[in-house]
């Protein structure tokens, strides 16, 4: 079934035209205004959600995303859907992750034009959902069957722009907690769909019976979107967390020489001063009574690019810095092995007397940023990969680290735009969240924008509170509903601290795990099935009727 309101395309005959010769011109004029109209709606549906994200943020526009690319698709043939879907990807992730061509322009297009390729098979589901009853929520199910495969595949996924994604602290936020940023894009993709849906009845009743009878489907539609934000609100207080303690937490931003470029990293000493400083700082601060001592700091990723554990200098400066502010440091370090050939990426805690203890390391690393897959191939290609001399090793284990009397669930930088982490590192004990990140390459560009939103959806997923430190920014402290209540300045160093409440128990997200966007990609499967069914019936009834299209209205259903 194809909705009412929806031109069907046409079944071709065999020479591939449609209806009499003498009907040609104005078929063919018809032909192209609807694709037009298609083409527009698939640019729409790509603009609506990067417009949606940070750091632009309008997030009401995440729905209309969902239901410009199913009017889109409603109704046309897989090799068209195939290609509207490109479109709509295209308008989405090229300008999304402009912030990739620090690595080179070559290096941002391949990866947009990498994510890109999923919005193909996902418009060709949808155009085939379409013909079942019930069909927003088959729709919204394989939005999220989209984003799980994105999200592992290749080289480990790239999750970035999930309709999740934009609703950091919004009505829909609230169902992370209960289904993880899978169950927060199917709540908007179901959202707009459902819209879609009852503006399509209204067009029909509209030309059955007139304005009065397109009215009830049109309200009907509105207060299932008024519902499924009201649930939304609540969801998250059904069996939250309770504070165990509260914990005075500090972040150091220190700052880096030259933002916004590839060789930030090689001001090695200049970086690791700039973080001894800021805790230098903050000590100065607490000695004056300008912030309250803390329990422990946390500082960025990277913010000693020095194996500190063979260089007694740098070690020495660390311990200093820990000793004046007399309070265990989460440090982001380096461990190299091999000569320099491997490295990990560590947050280290740093006890003010006894030095290095117990570390996280990163687990999800950034292709051809911390390693080059399949090295020799690609130098051979691309020579400038060459400069990233060493390549990262990933971490196993998850991320939650005791200091100053509360267990950090972390994750470093890239590790929070994907479910796992953050969730193993909670499930293990974490009461309070913290991201050390460097994102000293993308100031300004956005990219720290839409990992803060990344960071606040994850908090309200997980019921706890947030600390991001940035080395250049943006660092930032957010409460367990997603609220931001410190954010950083970019390209400036800084110092900050909060009371905030470590926190026992779980979420129904963190119990849950993967389940719920396992059983939501299922029903996607089927629905795909389901779509490929209806569309074969679809086909022979239009040839067994001489070639004339076989639809309802899948907007009865």
């Amino acid at each position: 079934m194809v909705a009412e309101g929806i031109r069907q395309e046409p079944a071709e005959s065999a020479t591939g035209l449609t209806g009499a010769a003498q009907d040609a011109p104005a078929t063919g004029y018809r032909e192209r205004i609807h694709l037009a109209a298609r083409v527009l709606a698939a640019v729409g549906s790509g603009l609506a959600q990067l417009l949606a994200l940070p750091p632009y943020g309008l997030w009401w526009l995440g729905p209309f995303s969902a239901a410009l690319l199913t009017l889109a698709v409603l109704g046309v043939r897989m090799r068209r859907a195939a290609w509207l879907g490109l479109v709509s990807g295209a308008t989405l992730m090229v300008p999304l992750i402009k912030w990739q061509d620090v690595f080179g322009t070559d290096v941002w297009l391949l990866i947009a034009a990498a994510e890109t390729v999923y919005y193909i098979p996902m418009a060709m589901g949808i155009a085939g959902a379409a013909r079942l009853r019930a069909w927003p929520v088959w729709t919204a199910a394989l939005w999220v069957l989209q984003e799980a495969v994105r999200a592992r595949f290749p080289l480990g996924g790239f999750p970035w722009g999930k309709l999740a994604f934009a609703q950091p602290d919004t009505p829909f936020s609230g169902y992370a907690a209960w289904g993880s940023s899978a169950l927060v894009t199917f709540m908007v993709a179901l959202t707009g769909t459902v819209l879609l849906a009852g503006l399509l009845r209204a067009v029909r009743s509209y030309r059955e019976a007139g304005v009065r009878r397109a009215l009830a489907p049109l309200a009907a539609g509105l207060a299932a979107t008024i519902a499924i934000g009201a649930a939304g609100l609540a969801v998250p207080w059904i069996g939250a967390p309770t504070r165990d303690h509260t914990a005075t937490v500090a972040l150091v931003q220190g700052n880096v020489p030259r933002v916004g470029t590839m060789n930030i990293l090689g001001e090695r000493t200049q970086v690791l001063r700039n973080h001894v400083d800021g805790v230098h700082e903050l000590a100065r601060q607490v000695r004056d009574g300008e912030v309250p001592q803390p329990d422990l700091v946390v500082l960025p990723e990277n913010s000693a690019d020095i194996d500190v554990y063979n260089d007694p200098w740098a070690a020495s400066l660390i311990s200093d810095a820990a000793r004046d502010v007399d309070a265990p440091l989460l440090f982001g370090l380096t461990k190299f092995y091999d000569g320099g050939a491997k490295r990990e990426i560590r947050s280290v805690v740093w006890d003010p007397e006894e030095g290095p203890g117990d570390y996280y390391t990163k687990r999800y690393l950034v292709p051809f940023g911390e390693y080059i897959p399949y090295r020799d191939f690609f130098t051979r290609f691309v020579s400038r990969l060459e400069k990233i001399g060493s390549d990262a090793i990933p971490g196993s284990a998850p991320g939650a680290v005791e200091l100053g009397g509360t267990t950090l669930a972390t994750a470093i930088c890239f590790d929070v735009a994907f479910d796992r982490p953050v969730r193993e590192a909670v499930a293990a004990g974490g009461q309070i969240i913290v991201v050390p990140t460097n994102n000293a390459n993308y100031n300004f560009t956005g990219q720290s924008d839409q990992q803060l939103a990344i960071t606040q959806l994850r908090a309200v997923e997980h019921g706890r509170p947030a600390v991001v430190a940035s080395t250049s920014g943006i660092s930032a402290v957010t409460t367990a509903d997603g609220t931001v209540t410190y954010r950083s300045p970019e390209n400036e160093p800084a110092v900050h601290v909060a009371e905030l409440p470590a926190m026992s128990g779980q979420t129904p997200a963190t119990r849950l795990g993967a389940l719920p966007e396992a059983a939501l990609s299922l029903v996607a499967a089927a629905a795909v099935i389901a779509g490929v069914v209806a569309a074969r019936r679809a086909r022979r009834g239009a040839d067994a009727n001489g070639g004339a299209a076989a639809v309802g209205s899948a907007a009865d259903g």
